[in-house]
């Protein structure tokens, strides 16, 4: 039983399965503006359905990410600990979890409805296409970005079946938050990655380049969020929200310099869940109270 509990832990640990507080708070803002926009009962099927959909195609990802990377993963001494260079996980059987997990995502799809299913490939195809983008783009974090931003729109559609303007707004916001984010984490990486010829905006624009283009990405996040806020049905407490979201995305840039990056972590994962989660709360107490 021990065995097996480790072996679980070791599959959680491949795919950071506490990072998928990344992406969940944003699709249940898609989620819950869609069951305020039709009139819809809170669906508790749809609302799990919608978060085994987040949580498999990010582990797919995720897993596909380590899968593709073990190669530069074993040379980097920040990652040669992880699961595949270790061979704690073998390549067969984290190449065996990313097609079960590519698999369950499309059945979770299924029973959302057709459009879900229908585009459920392409949304892989996004997702794991990320990973092998820092091969050939110094813009790989407008991928990630663009993969995480799926999770908005694909949750609105799960309950309306069609596209709008208002959660398109949301996922445009999410594409730049993390490539701002993901361009902050990059930069642990800057050496390394000029040294394999990997891309990155850190790499070709150098750290203090890249961090203000961090800024830039970061504001037009907001704007975004400000936009939707301008026109979609909210009220004081989505600016609450706003207010709290914009401060803890700032805080992340005063604590991360280009020549300091002992706090990156707190900036990348710490500051940038808590920013989700809370923006996510009050968007949603908004819509209800």
């Amino acid at each position: 039983m021990q065995k097996q509990l480790e072996n679980i832990g070791n599959y959680f640990s491949l795919v950071k399965i506490h990072h998928t507080l990344f992406s969940l708070p944003f699709a249940m803002i898609g989620l819950f503006l869609a069951f305020k926009e039709t009139g819809s009962v809170i669906s508790l099927r749809d609302l799990l359905l919608v978060i085994l959909c987040v949580l498999f195609a990010r582990n797919a990802a995720m897993a596909f990410n380590r899968y593709a990377d073990v190669r530069f993963d074993s040379k980097n001494p920040r990652t040669a600990a992880r699961e595949l260079p270790r061979n704690i996980i073998s390549r067969q059987a984290a190449l065996a979890f990313i097609i079960i997990n590519a698999l369950l995502f499309m059945g979770a799809a299924w029973f959302l409805n057709l459009l879900c299913f229908l585009l459920s490939p392409v949304a892989l195809l996004v997702v794991l296409g990320y990973s092998l983008t820092k091969r050939f783009t110094s813009l790989s974090h407008v991928f990630l970005g663009l993969g995480l931003a799926l999770a908005p729109i694909g949750a609105y559609i799960a309950v309306t079946a069609h596209f709008d303007i208002l959660p398109l707004l949301f996922s445009f916001s999410v594409i730049f938050w993390v490539a701002g984010f993901d361009i902050i984490y990059a930069m642990q990486d800057t050496a390394f990655d000029k040294s394999e010829q990997l891309k990155s905006l850190p790499v070709f624009l150098g750290s203090k380049n890249a961090l203000l283009l961090s800024i830039v990405f970061h504001v037009i996040s907001v704007g975004f969020l400000v936009t939707a806020g301008l026109i979609g049905p909210f009220g004081k407490i989505y600016w609450s929200g706003m207010a709290i979201y914009t401060a803890l995305i700032i805080y992340q840039h005063i604590l991360v310099k280009p020549n300091d990056l002992s706090k990156v972590n707190l900036a990348f994962f710490t500051l940038n869940g808590i920013a989700s989660v809370i923006y996510a709360c009050f968007v949603i107490a908004d819509l209800y109270l």
